[in-house]
């Protein structure tokens, strides 16, 4: 069984020869750390994905940012500029105007100086100039050729889907945005529409030639106490722009809609399951102790799980890692979910313990009968 047939396979409740190895990489100073300790990478020490770490299988994220290269969902303009850089930081204006500073040696959100969407229909109007889906540099000249290698490779076809929330929040601020939503909800309603819209243009050329095996839609819209947003506001504001992106998806032929939304999200996973969408990610446990076994619970196999290890019990050694894979293994015999660390590695784990991890994970659900 190959990478897309096992992957594919799990999350429609079928058997599979083994359950997959996978990450969701680590943090850049994790990467610093392990290659100080020995390890040998050529890769940006700066990126959060990766790296690919032996006895590991193909990583299930390369290539799903940039959408296999068969098209740009990103902001496209000329306004990049790096305004100031020391050895500590970096100023930057980015692709949608915002003003950011990026610490070099360490990870924290980027501090946002300068928004680049305001809350007002002038901005707005503006702003999606650098959402323009005809814009030539969004596509590539030579799709079809993309499309031949990526048929080709023996790799999980997951493209990014967009975002109709955590976008709109990255160009105007968490604040403003939640003000926005009780201010000026009709506007707000106009961007994510024009968002949906953007994404449904975008893809569909690419789409219509190679079948998908996940759409991958970046949220990040939960914190540690829950949700950024009521359930209320999901349904008047974003529900029935999720389920037309969602519907042209699968039209499209796409097996399935994956939803990255971090933090606590049990409030809005039925809102999510009424739009369409089929796995969480990354199903953190958090210091709200959520996991894949209560939410399997709330919401039966309505909810496929790809995330719900606690990646702190990692550095915790090999008995306190298998005791916390034992408690997951009756949901992954129950099938759609696949266990991986809930979020990016941090400092805090050495690469023994990752290779222990592997060890173990080997041993709890892929150890020959």
């Amino acid at each position: 069984m190959n990478n897309r047939e096992r992957f594919n396979n799990i999350f429609s409740f079928q058997k599979a020869d083994r359950m997959p190895v996978y990450y969701f990489g680590t943090w850049p100073e994790t990467k610093v750390k392990w290659v100080e300790n020995g390890f040998n990478y050529n890769g940006s020490l700066r990126s959060h994905a990766g790296p690919q770490l032996a006895g590991m299988d193909e990583d299930w994220e390369k290539g799903m940012w940039n959408s296999q290269g068969l098209f740009s969902v990103a902001t496209i303009s000329d306004l990049y500029k790096v305004i100031e850089e020391t050895d500590d930081y970096i100023i930057t204006r980015t692709s949608d105007g915002s003003i950011e500073k990026e610490l070099k040696k360490s990870t924290s959100i980027n501090h946002a100086i300068e928004h680049g969407l305001k809350p007002t229909r002038e901005s707005w109007e503006n702003f999606k100039n650098y959402l323009d889906p005809h814009d030539k540099r969004r596509y590539p000249n030579d799709l079809n050729e993309r499309i031949a290698l990526l048929k080709s490779r023996d790799v999980v076809r997951m493209f990014h889907g967009g975002s109709l929330y955590g976008w709109i929040r990255n160009w105007m601020g968490v604040e403003e945005i939640s003000y926005f939503m009780y201010d000026e909800p009709e506007l707000l309603e106009e961007m994510v529409s024009y968002i949906t819209d953007f994404m449904i243009e975008v893809t569909g050329n690419a789409l219509s030639k190679v079948e998908m095996d996940a759409a991958y839609i970046w949220e990040d819209c939960c914190g540690a106490s829950g949700p950024l947003f009521s359930p209320s506001i999901y349904n008047e504001i974003f529900d029935k722009h999720y389920r037309r992106l969602f519907s042209f998806y699968k039209s499209m032929g796409v097996k399935n809609i994956m939803l990255d939304s971090d933090g606590y999200c049990d409030p809005l996973i039925p809102n999510w399951i009424s739009s369409g969408v089929d796995i969480l990610f990354p199903l953190e446990v958090g210091t709200w102790q959520n996991s894949p076994e209560k939410v399997r619970s709330k919401f039966g196999r309505n909810v496929k799980i790809f995330g719900g290890v606690n990646k702190h019990v990692i550095p915790a050694g090999k008995d306190a890692i298998r005791e916390h894979l034992l408690s997951l293994k009756p949901c992954v015999d129950e099938g759609g979910f696949i266990p991986i660390p809930d979020h990016r590695i941090p400092p805090d784990c050495s690469l023994s313990s990752m290779y222990e991890y592997i060890e173990v994970f080997n041993d709890v659900f892929n150890r020959r009968k």
